[in-house]
């Protein structure tokens, strides 16, 4: 029930940054992609296989940063998968590739919905604090701002709260994502800990001042979903 009201109240979670020193594989520019599929649930096993050697494959290619695999808590079958590459070109490189080919037609019998794939550029993004351990809880939030709403900064607000919550305990990541083709769409990913680290944040003053600022601009409810990783 603390997850729904959190939901409900407009808390939105997860990465991407360009004002804080980098590492090298967490780039400041580069090229990120968020999707989404849905599979049969007699299918979960083998997709779980197929998403591991599509990420296994991608290391080796040139320009790769990052792919996290993830699984809706709650919602077996339900996968993000959540990518970072160095630039454009390595980008479309990896789309045009054999393994990814072999992917997508891996997935094509079992899936209940399309492969939803978004491009975004990075606002703000960090390198992690630790590695996630098992427990880690990953978040993916979309928010999107109304036409109305196009006189604040929106990307300025949402950096504010990838900073002030990269001070939290327990947060291992927070990265906020703006959509390529939709200025107005943004993907913010946090990876927590634990669920009670996650849940501390809520109640935080950055926390509440975000979901005061965002509500009034708003155009559609925050779409906040929790996630496991999938095991490496």
């Amino acid at each position: 029930m603390h997850r729904l009201l959190y939901l409900l109240l407009g808390i939105g979670v997860l990465a991407s940054s360009s004002d804080t020193p980098l590492r090298a594989q967490t780039p400041a520019e580069g090229v990120y992609a968020v999707s989404y599929v849905d599979v049969m649930p007699s299918a979960r096993s083998r997709t779980i296989a197929a998403l591991k050697q599509y990420r296994d494959a991608s290391r080796k290619q040139d320009g790769y940063v990052r792919i996290d695999l993830l699984e809706q808590v709650g919602r077996p079958g339900h996968f993000t998968v959540i990518e970072a590459w160095r630039d454009q070109q390595t980008f479309d490189a990896r789309g045009t590739a054999a393994h990814g080919k072999q992917f997508r037609d891996a997935m094509q019998p079992v899936r209940v919905s399309g492969y939803d794939e978004r491009p975004y550029r990075p606002i703000s993004v960090a390198p992690p604090r630790a590695a996630a351990g098992g427990q880690a809880v990953y978040v993916v939030a979309h928010v999107d701002i109304a036409a109305g709403g196009a006189k604040i900064d929106a990307p300025g607000m949402l950096r504010r709260l990838a900073e002030a919550s990269r001070n939290d305990q327990g947060c291992l990541r927070f990265e906020v994502l703006q959509h390529a083709m939709r200025a107005n769409h943004f993907t913010v990913v946090e990876v927590w800990q634990n669920e009670d680290a996650l849940d501390a944040h809520a109640a935080t003053a950055h926390a509440r001042q975000y979901r005061d600022e965002l509500q009034p601009i708003s155009g559609s409810p925050v779409d906040e979903r929790v996630y496991k990783a999938i095991d490496s």
